[in-house]
């Protein structure tokens, strides 16, 4: 099929967005392609469609697991095979997806940049039959920006397993020097680079500052019709947000990384579909989600860095129609980043005792560990060992860019199962355990594919079909797993630890100084960059776009900096002509107050009243106790 034939068919769209047919004709020319396209521009088609019109498989990298498991989702639902690594998937499970892409007709790969530290995953791609690497959330490759991953620099060596196999980079949003940072870090050849502009000119930009932070989050639906996302710092704000707008009689709902894939589909159809007006969300909802007619999107505090916010804005008036982007501010929210930003960098005393008191929470020996995946409940943790919460995860995420182990944040993972044993294995074994049969059976009709693969299972619907509790089909599968008959894999969505490495030595742990020094740098310009843009009154579109290497730029007119000034120059316009007209109808004769204020023509009552008073206080105009004279 051509690569139109493939948009109708699998994605039901009769023509490209712009850029889109650019992006995919130059990949499929072989060259190494960087795409900058806005949020909600397309960018899963520039390397799905590609994809698809070559034979062999496409590996895409990407940090946002939520969003590997949406995508891979609507593939299989468009009957494209696809499959997604990622933390808590078992060695087994890991070792049935590799097979899958080598043997099998999949399609798409997904991977977390981690698992590209895997030996594992790096020999087995090497026996794939790969048409393209599509690098996702691109700007994780360069320390300059927002989002540096340290293990993006691997990406690279995917460079040497195959080194004929084009490479396209994604992102929504980069300076530059991340431009370049890109093109350098991924070995590009003879590159092309696409690049939209940043301008939305159907968003207006506002920035409040405002104390009462709750009155104007209900003052903004209230003002503007449609639907909205308010996007909250923490999970527990969600739910409070969310409970507050329902209180006061405006539809909400609430999402989070932590909620199961059943609960997050029901909340985003729901809301796609306006049966809910406003979702309160952490900075997990959006991607992916393409719903044109976002009419406000809230920001209840700063965001940490321009990136984030223009990517979290872009959300809003994707359907080119006018929508408002409301920042709320206050001076405390510069006193609060300013403590977070002193908990994000701990030193390397306290990143060693972290990894040392983990290491200690698993009981592992020195030497041991290697390979080895641990729930951690955070909270605990830092309660045991009496530590900070924000200064822990951070010293966890620099561990992480220093490869002595792999974390990810809360995602959900539903239960899984495998048979471990062919059909005629376990026919003998129902055969020879004739209680077991009915159990069984319930299984086998419920779940096809499961001798092949993990499969998703819900304990809910086995309960229901086997007429047992869901405590019953529980132990079931435990005891089917002790028997040796199939894995059980229950649901999780505590985060994940998983050692890259056997546990050294505190001698032998080495941290980066200057690395941390340079992070600690780029946050703060970084955290700068947004105070600056909420203090200083200068056309808010205009310093997101010079932020972007656009500095020229026209004022947006419709920001709230734009309007301020149109109205005070309208105000200015207005004092303007009733001062004409009043220095006209004076010089033609004295008149008393009432003759006056009527013979004029420009403004209202109040204003013509208080252009006179300024005219008498600047002694332009005289008044005797009766006529008004020059």
């Amino acid at each position: 099929m051509t690569i139109q034939e493939i948009l109708k068919t699998y994605w039901n769209h009769d023509a490209f967005r712009p850029m889109q047919e650019d992006i995919i004709q130059s990949v499929l020319l072989g060259y190494d392609t960087l795409a900058l396209l806005p949020t909600g521009g397309g960018k899963s088609v520039c390397f799905q469609v590609p994809a698809m019109a070559r034979e062999g498989i496409c590996i895409v990298v990407s940090p946002l697991i939520a969003l590997m498991k949406d995508q891979v989702e609507n593939l299989k639902q468009k009957e494209i095979e696809a499959v997604a690594i990622t933390a808590g998937m078992s060695k087994r499970e890991i070792d049935t997806a590799l097979d899958a892409c080598i043997y099998n007709n999949v399609k798409f790969l997904y991977l977390s940049p981690e698992r590209l530290l895997s030996e594992l995953v790096r020999e087995r791609i090497k026996y794939m039959r790969v048409n393209l690497f599509a690098v996702d959330e691109a700007h994780c490759i360069s320390q300059w920006g927002y989002d540096f991953r340290l293990a993006y620099l691997h990406i690279a060596d995917l460079r040497e397993i195959h080194p004929d196999v084009p490479v396209l980079a994604l992102t929504a949003t980069a300076t530059a020097q991340v431009r370049q940072d890109i093109q350098d870090k991924l070995l590009f050849k003879v590159s092309q680079v696409f690049q939209k502009s940043f301008e939305r000119k159907n968003l207006s930009y506002v920035v409040q500052n405002e104390e009462n932070k709750f009155r104007k989050l209900l003052d903004v639906p209230k003002g503007v019709k449609g639907s909205g996302i308010v996007y909250v710092r923490s999970r527990r704000e969600c739910a409070e947000i969310a409970k507050f707008y329902n209180d006061n009689g405006i539809g909400a709902d609430f999402y989070h990384a932590g909620l199961t894939p059943d609960e997050r589909s029901k909340k985003q159809e729901s809301w796609k579909q306006n049966a809910t007006r406003i979702m309160v969300a952490t900075n997990a909802f959006g991607m992916g989600i393409d719903k044109p007619d976002v009419r406000f999107v809230i920001h209840k505090d700063p965001p940490e860095s321009l990136e984030a916010y223009y990517q979290e804005a872009g959300r809003g008036g994707r359907d080119e129609k006018k929508a408002y982007i409301v920042l709320l501010y206050n001076n405390a929210d510069h006193a609060r980043q300013e403590k977070i930003f002193e908990l994000s960098f701990p030193s390397v005393d306290e990143i060693k005792r972290v990894y040392h008191q983990l290491s200690s929470h698993y009981s592992i020996a020195y030497g041991a560990g290697e390979g080895l995946s641990f729930d951690l409940d955070l909270g605990a943790f830092c309660n045991k060992y009496q530590l900070d919460v924000i200064k822990t995860l951070n010293a966890l995420k620099f561990l992480e860019q220093s490869e002595y182990l792999s974390f990810s944040e809360s995602v959900f993972l539903p239960s899984r199962f495998r048979f471990d044993v062919p059909h005629e294995q376990l026919y003998n074994f129902q055969i020879q355990n004739a209680g077991w049969d009915a159990f069984i059976k319930t299984l086998l009709r419920s779940y096809g594919g499961a001798f092949e693969s993990y499969v998703r299972l819900k304990e809910f619907d086995v309960a229901r079909r086997a007429n047992l509790s869901v405590q019953q089909v529980i132990e079931g599968l435990k005891q089917l797993q002790d028997f040796n008959v199939l894995t059980y894999l229950p649901q999780n969505d505590q985060p994940q630890v998983t050692y890259l490495r056997p546990r050294q030595q505190s001698k032998e742990v080495y941290i980066d100084k200057k690395y941390i020094a340079q992070r600690k740098a780029t946050y703060l310009k970084k955290m700068e960059a947004v105070f600056a843009y909420c203090t200083r009154k200068q056309c808010r579109s205009q310093q997101l776009l010079a932020y972007f290497d656009e500095p020229d730029a026209e004022k947006c007119g419709v920001c709230d900096v734009c309007l301020e000034k149109k109205r005070r120059q309208s105000v200015t316009d207005v004092v303007e002509d009733i001062t004409n007209e009043v220095a006209q109808l004076l010089t033609a004769d004295a008149l008393n107050i009432s003759t006056l204020i009527s013979s004029i023509k420009t403004g209202g009552e109040k204003e013509r009243l208080d252009t006179i008073r300024l005219l008498l206080d600047a002694g332009k105009i005289k008044f005797n106790g009766e006529f008004y004279y020059l």
